[in-house]
């Protein structure tokens, strides 16, 4: 299952570094030439941007693991993204 977000920010390379930095004190985290892989228990978090976007694709075998790890992620690029004001991502899930 999988499901993808784009977050429009002047500040995405930041939010991706940070986010990356900030979960890499607790999982296992893989730098790409395009961003970042989160490796949770419950899947894979796949991070990448250009300028002003951060796009975000989580990939988890069930549909509960998948909605566990969108709120992690999502709850946390809010709090890192709070002084932009953010409103809940739009998510569009991916048929595969």
């Amino acid at each position: 299952m999988q499901m993808d977000a784009a977050f429009a920010s002047d500040r995405a390379p930041s939010l991706m570094a940070t986010m990356a930095k900030h979960f890499g004190h607790k999982i296992e985290v893989e730098h790409t030439d395009t961003g970042a892989i989160l490796h949770f228990e419950m899947g894979d978090a796949t991070l990448g941007c250009d300028d002003k976007v951060l796009h975000l694709s989580l990939q988890a075998p069930d549909e509960d693991r998948l909605e566990t790890m969108r709120q992690v992620v999502e709850s946390h690029l809010m709090r890192f993204a709070h002084r932009e004001n953010p409103r809940a991502l739009d998510w569009n899930r991916v048929s595969g």
